[in-house]
């Protein structure tokens, strides 16, 4: 999103339209598309890392549901922004006139990126055959970039996000914490209480909790804090595929839960504070009016794919 907004308003402001509709949409696609692989958003990370799920399963189980959800909330984009969507066929043309290629100041570190970019990715795909975490490929990555670019630490280091990286930090141990006195497992024992046992129920009310949740204090630190239950509830279930349903319903409750409100996700808040410094702010309740419609569709849309994936038809 930090990539996309800038050229949305670029664009917009050459066609005379509001960049509004067009950045909101983009935002629930982000959150939407980024359920379909491990590094897609961040609640999928943090839940690689708690079940040791990779990053070809996320590929696997995410992608259907994650393109199915793009689909409908293409669909829905017209009814939603109605007459939004319009403009001037000059103005168009006038766009579509302008020479993309006047924008790359550095070939050959474009050619660098890409390269870097497609090695990282091979690494993604592949890193349970390589037996290297996903971590350590994208650390990597970043070495190998810096060196080939010769860059200095003053030209990358000010955009590092200590800020968001001490967050996290602090959050991890407070979790920790948490499991090393006994709390998450006195939580998941009465989870699994409420559920009676059943997996089903289980990975309906994690879908649906997590999709409230996350929408209020921010699928992140509500993935923090939920995986380490998750795992609690999974060891008391024999059948793999249904245990692994409990992940999948997390991701995608903490993923399409993101769209909720203006503060669902890390894009919701980075969207908002780009256009509010464009001229062109996004109130609190005008995104969170149509977040919430998304957000209901897409995970009633959800619910009766983890049922037939991983219940009706997991035979």
């Amino acid at each position: 999103m930090l990539l996309i907004a800038p050229v949305t308003l670029l664009v917009c402001e050459r066609l005379g339209v509001s960049p509004v509709p067009y950045l909101i949409a983009e935002v629930f696609s982000s959150n939407l598309g980024g359920a379909a692989t491990l590094i897609g958003d961040p609640p999928n990370i943090i839940i690689a890392s708690r079940s040791g799920l990779t990053f070809n399963d996320f590929l696997v189980h995410m992608t259907p549901i994650a393109a199915l959800a793009i689909a409908i909330l293409v669909a829905m984009l017209p009814l939603l922004f109605r007459g939004s969507f319009e403009g001037d066929p000059n103005r168009a043309a006038d766009v579509m006139g302008l020479n993309e290629r006047e924008a790359i100041k550095d070939p050959r570190l474009l050619i660098i990126c890409a390269v870097v970019l497609t090695a990282v990715f091979i690494g993604f795909i592949g890193h349970a055959a390589f037996h290297i975490e996903p971590s350590v490929v994208a650390l990597l990555g970043a070495g190998v970039l810096v060196l080939l670019s010769r860059s200095k630490p003053r030209d990358f280091m000010p955009s590092v996000e200590w800020e968001t990286l001490l967050f996290f930090a602090g959050l991890f141990i407070m979790i920790g914490a948490l499991v090393k006195t006994g709390v998450i497992t006195q939580i998941a024992e009465a989870a699994a209480r409420a559920t009676g046992g059943d997996p089903l129920t289980a990975t309906m009310l994690i879908l649906f909790v997590s999709a409230l949740l996350s929408g209020v204090v921010d699928n992140i630190p509500y993935t923090a804090a939920m995986s380490p239950i998750v795992l609690q509830l999974t060891e008391g279930i024999a059948d793999p595929v249904q245990a692994d349903a409990l992940w999948w319903s997390l991701a995608i409750g903490a993923d399409f839960g993101g769209n909720l409100t203006a503060i669902g996700a890390s894009a919701n808040v980075v969207v908002l504070g780009i256009a509010m410094r464009s001229g062109s702010p996004i109130s609190f309740w005008e995104f969170t009016k149509k977040g919430a419609i998304v957000t209901v569709v897409t995970i009633l849309l959800a619910a009766p794919y983890l049922w037939l994936r991983y219940f009706a038809f997991a035979g």
